[in-house]
């Protein structure tokens, strides 16, 4: 199939392509590598361009967007931008001026979706990750409502398309969904997902509301020692997994992004390798049996592979995409 073609609808009417393309990379990676990737990625057929303050290469990225739109590859509707609120700006009156910069940075009209990076705020400011004297983050206390609030707005002036969370928990998005005068309903949640982390009861949950699943690390992870227990399994070396690809002649990496989408779930796939950048977009070219869905189903152990704790990251420097923040650790993703 067609990847340009492939979309699922959204609850606003607007509609999302079921593959994306995550754009982190570590600081270590020259930033004009995303430029660089982010032109392949589009060549190759996504999309679905996923990325966000943290991030810290919105300009290369939409260097690259407005690249491909000049030379005639694509046109702007084409795109399907998502940029991420970071968690020192969730005090509503920091909202807009948020997004407005990631335009600026962008040099594009509008996005089509916004969303929550984590329900958890940080101290207000320019620091990613402020912390006290003594090395110990700053939280912040937010009310979540307040802050969606200054999400629907906006979208009524035009800067976003559509609006959505991440990291959120059956609980976040409840308090959301039942707010008093709730006007828009978030379009997606966007977590942690892979065989090993199936979430299927948020799954579940956010399918009853309409709500899209987005998943992230759906291949597993780079393994960055400050962020993952190297005792953990890798995902795609799992010997089920590797015989799947076997049976289907296929890479364990094209198993894993096309069970994700045969749940009904939108599914990133991260790479700035073009060999990789290009195989990832053959999960249309084929299909699991609903035998082997179940099969992959198995394979869940409710394992996160990012959890560190706060004291690792306050050693160094921000290298790895934080997604949530709570109690005394750090988490990429709520529970289901």
């Amino acid at each position: 199939m067609d990847p340009k073609g492939w979309r699922l609808k959204l609850n606003d009417g607007h509609s999302i392509p079921v593959l994306g393309f995550g754009t982190y990379a570590p600081e270590e990676v020259p930033k004009s590598k995303a430029t660089e990737a982010t032109e392949l990625a589009i060549d190759a057929g996504f999309r679905h361009i996923d990325c966000a303050h943290l991030y810290n290469n919105e300009k290369e990225v939409g260097q690259a967007i407005r690249s491909k739109i000049e030379d005639g590859t694509v046109k702007r509707e084409d795109i399907f931008y998502t940029s991420k609120l970071w968690v020192t700006f969730l005090q509503p009156q920091l909202v807009q001026p948020a997004l407005e910069r990631s335009l600026k940075n962008l040099q594009l009209d509008y996005v089509d979706l916004y969303i929550i990076h984590s329900p958890v705020a940080l101290k207000p400011g320019e620091e990613l990750l402020p912390k006290d004297e003594h090395g110990k983050l700053m939280f912040d206390t937010v009310d979540l409502c307040a802050t969606w609030e200054a999400m629907e707005k906006c979208k009524d002036a035009g800067l976003t398309k559509s609006i959505g969370v991440s990291n959120f928990n059956r609980r976040q998005l409840e308090m959301i969904l039942n707010k008093p005068g709730l006007k828009y309903k978030p379009v997606c949640n966007q977590v942690e997902c892979h065989p090993y982390l199936t979430q299927r009861k948020l799954l579940d949950f956010c399918k009853s509301k309409d709500i899209v699943l987005v998943a992230y690390s759906a291949l597993g992870t780079q393994r960055l020692k400050q962020w993952v227990d190297q005792s953990s399994p890798v995902l795609l070396e799992d010997p089920v997994l590797c015989a799947m690809a076997k049976k289907y002649q296929r890479t364990p990496a094209l198993i894993a992004l096309r069970y994700q989408l045969q749940r009904g779930v939108v599914v990133l796939a991260k790479s700035y390798n073009e060999k990789r950048i290009k195989e990832n977009v053959q999960v249309f070219e084929f299909q699991l049996t609903s035998e082997d869905v179940k099969v992959l189903d198995d394979l869940n152990r409710n394992l996160r592979y990012f959890s560190a704790q706060i004291s690792e990251v306050c050693e160094g420097e921000l290298e790895q995409e934080v997604h949530s923040i709570s109690d005394n650790h750090l988490h990429f993703s709520g529970p289901a």
